[in-house]
């Protein structure tokens, strides 16, 4: 029984660290195989507009897009 929980508090303390270190990187959850974008899907709410959040985003991804293309001449 000692075995398992140590080996159950070092999982758990591993795991910790991973979250930890995810909210200090400040990045938001992303699928690894593109998600809803993969299939043609811009948006899975059915609103004109995005959120701001997302129009955030995207700005922010457009701007380094811009910044790699002048790097780049």
């Amino acid at each position: 029984m000692t075995m398992f929980l140590v080996t159950l508090g070092f999982f758990l303390l591993v795991v910790a660290a991973m979250a930890v270190g995810y909210i200090f990187q400040h990045k938001t959850l992303a699928g690894s195989c593109g998600g809803l974008g993969s299939v043609g899907i811009d948006k899975a709410c059915n609103c004109d507009n995005p959120c701001e959040k997302r129009q955030e985003r995207e700005r922010q991804a457009s701007l380094k897009e811009n910044q790699i293309d002048i790097k780049n001449i």
